[in-house]
């Protein structure tokens, strides 16, 4: 598995209470009860609960712990799929429908949980997050959202205009209402990344970073998993790679589209702006085709991403319909000074919703997150051990699904280009920031 090796110059590399673990690449023969390949959130928590129950493990990742999304996005830690429980009960039938929506409401408790079980410090805050709608019919979906989640029991309530601007500390985006999930929050995701490698290490787990993963083979009930310094044999293999897939697996790579997400990071604000924006903490995402998000980190600094150019190597302008999304937000700031920029692939799937696939005997895999990988990933690892150690499909609360290549992948570049151009059209006749 070849990966590109560029290092984003994000506030989280620069910023993270937690050390990078100290590892060595892999070399020479050696075997595992599984193998993970990945060291984002999806393989650090397969690892991590894998090694917890006294199993063998060995993680791959192919340049650091966090490299990916993992390290990359905005730290929000949202329950919830991009479907809601009804349409997930209409999709998958009312017995699993119902423990998909169980299982992916827990997401934030769980991500809670373990930062606290492990002591990880990664400013966690269950502070709840906010889906802003900018017309009327986002309006209705968000209203709707929230009476189902409520109907079960979830901490969550719908907003009208005054009160989403009164959360928001301003009336600038004019945003109509929205929702707020209060068992929602944000951590700094590399620091969470890395404290899930340190509890797993701890447990057992055996990490190696600077280890991509070159070939995979199966061979008399097992599996050789061979990089640039050796070959691992191990009995089963977990690959948590998303929106750095290669073509490692055939045909998984055109399972997902990545798309790239621009994130930008004010100076530290200063008190006055603090009490005013976002004043009681929540992170927020709003309702546009190309949807912004945004928060404030633990010194104050004002952080927001959104979507843009598809190329792999970044420039600065490419970053400014997040910036100037600020200015128009938030316009007492004025002209704020610009201390990062970095961004990173999200994994889209056709149908809004993650996938879990064995597509052979022995190999499980994870991905296709859709921008809500901080809480649904961790969950999903737990899943992938859970797999592992010989769980039933029907027993996973999440169905496993043949791979499907989405049609036309190839041509997925140029295509996503018209598609963002359109939806950056939709947004301006919507009246959008």
């Amino acid at each position: 598995m070849t990966q590109a090796t560029e290092l984003p110059d994000s506030l989280w590399r620069a910023s993270s209470p937690e050390p990078a673990p100290s590892t060595r690449p892999f070399e020479g023969e050696a075997t595992a009860d599984v193998a993970v390949i990945g060291g984002g959130f999806t393989g650090l928590s397969t690892a991590l609960h894998l090694a917890e129950r006294g199993v063998k493990v060995v993680l791959l990742e192919a340049v650091e712990i966090g490299f990916g999304a993992s390290g990359r996005n905005g730290g929000q830690v949202i329950p919830g799929l991009k479907l809601d429980p009804e349409q997930l009960a209409e999709s998958y039938g009312p017995e699993l429908g119902e423990r998909m929506a169980d299982l992916a409401g827990g997401t934030a408790d769980f991500v809670f949980d373990l930062v606290r079980r492990h002591d990880i410090r990664c400013d966690a805050r269950q502070t709840g997050w906010m889906s802003a709608a900018h017309t009327d019919e986002a309006l209705k979906l968000t209203h709707e959202r929230a009476r189902q989640w409520a109907a079960r029991g979830a901490d969550v309530a719908a907003l009208d205009g005054p009160g989403i601007a009164r959360l928001l500390g301003t009336d600038h985006g004019g945003y109509k209402g929205g929702w707020v999930d209060r068992r929602a929050g944000s951590v700094q995701p590399l620091a969470y990344a890395r404290g899930l490698a340190r509890a797993a290490t701890a447990a057992g787990a055996v990490i190696h970073e600077q280890s991509p993963v070159v070939e995979l083979k199966r061979a008399n009930g097992a599996w050789r998993v061979r990089t640039p310094g050796g070959s691992l044999h191990a009995d089963r293999i977990v690959i948590g790679t998303n929106g750095y897939t290669d073509g490692l697996v055939p045909g998984l790579q055109q399972t997902v589209i990545p798309v790239r997400s621009y994130i930008v990071a004010t100076q530290p604000l200063g008190d006055n702006l603090r009490r005013t924006i976002l004043p009681q903490g929540h992170c927020v995402s709003d309702s546009r085709q190309l949807l912004f998000y945004w928060r404030l980190d633990a010194q104050g600094r004002l952080v927001m991403g959104g979507r843009g150019p598809l190329r792999d190597r970044s420039r600065l302008p490419d970053y400014e319909p997040v910036r100037r999304a600020i200015r128009r937000l938030y316009p007492e700031i004025g002209e704020p000074e610009w201390q990062y920029h970095w961004n990173g692939r999200v994994a889209v799937t056709m149908d809004g919703l993650p996938h879990l696939h064995e597509p052979a005997p022995g190999l499980a895999v994870a991905l296709g997150y859709n921008g809500r990988g901080v809480a649904m990933a961790s969950r999903m690892g737990k899943l992938l051990a859970d797999h592992a150690l010989g769980a039933e499909a029907s027993q996973l609360g999440f169905p496993v699904s043949r791979l499907s290549p989405i049609p036309g992948h190839a041509f997925r570049l140029p295509a996503l280009a018209a598609v963002i151009a359109w939806r950056r059209f939709q947004d301006w006749r919507a009246g959008a920031l």
